[in-house]
């Protein structure tokens, strides 16, 4: 079974994009009555890999209070009062995970809260992606292709509409600059499904670090930031209608991240 760490960017205000959100942070809004969170997890527990540190921070509280009840919302109980308050579990379904949940600020960028879970991971590589966006990309070979090349990260970048980071790919599937939301027909983009070794932290000065902006131009520009082409499914959260897209998607049984039985 793999140890690999995964680091889970889900402590940013995010897009605003319904009521919803303005009560939770965006990884907990539901698709098929789960968190995308929890989809996310899915995705990465079916390649074994179960330890996950989260990055928190906007209603942090929220999200720690929902994996402490975990158990309840995948298990039947009864409450019995005539006995001392006794709770009893039924049918109890346990994902095999370690889930640690830091706080790593209100206000703190995406470089800054990879940089404050430095002590959880170790000097051991991770993976890391965002708590907003799923995918059907292979784990398994994501992190081979990063172990072969040996370069300090390794992204995974899908032709889409130009709206996140936007990467100039060489032959060899280096990075050779690394450009952020500018429009561009299409051109490679930033899915996240990252992984980094822990080299990585000696480019975040401080809390005010944006990975996508200070960070992975600076490992792009020394050689050091690799993509790994994917050309299957991914998409992100950013809206009501993505939003949507994905529920539709899972109620008719056509979810294609859902690569978990």
């Amino acid at each position: 079974m793999l140890k690999m760490k995964v680091v889970l960017l889900a402590g940013g205000f995010g897009t605003r994009f319904s009521e919803e959100s303005e009560y939770k942070p965006k990884p907990m809004i539901e698709i098929g009555g789960m968190p995308i969170l929890w989809h996310i997890m899915k995705e990465y527990s079916h390649y074994g890999f179960h330890d996950f540190v989260v990055c928190a921070g906007y209603k942090q509280h929220i999200i720690k209070e929902w994996f402490a009840d975990y158990f309840l919302h995948t298990s039947d109980i009864t409450f019995d009062f005539t006995e001392g308050n006794k709770m009893i579990i039924h049918n109890q379904h346990a994902e095999p995970w370690k889930v640690t949940v830091v706080d790593t600020g209100l206000h703190t960028m995406t470089g800054g809260r990879i940089r404050r879970v430095r002590s959880y991971i170790g000097d051991e590589p991770f993976m890391m992606t965002y708590g907003d966006g799923v995918c059907d990309v292979n784990m398994n070979k994501l992190l081979n292709f990063h172990k072969e090349h040996g370069k300090i990260a390794t992204l995974t970048a899908v032709r889409m509409e130009p709206q996140k980071g936007i990467l100039n790919i060489g032959g060899d599937n280096a990075v050779h600059s690394f450009r952020e939301k500018n429009a561009s027909d299409g051109t490679p983009i930033n899915a996240g499904y990252m992984v980094l070794n822990p080299t990585v932290f000696d480019y975040i000065q401080d809390d005010e670090s944006v990975f996508e902006k200070d960070v992975l131009p600076t490992i792009a520009e020394k050689g050091e930031l690799m993509s790994y082409i994917h050309t299957g499914f991914w998409q992100c959260m950013d809206t009501k209608r993505e939003k949507d897209i994905l529920e539709q998607m899972w109620k008719h049984g056509a979810a294609p991240w859902k690569v978990w039985e």
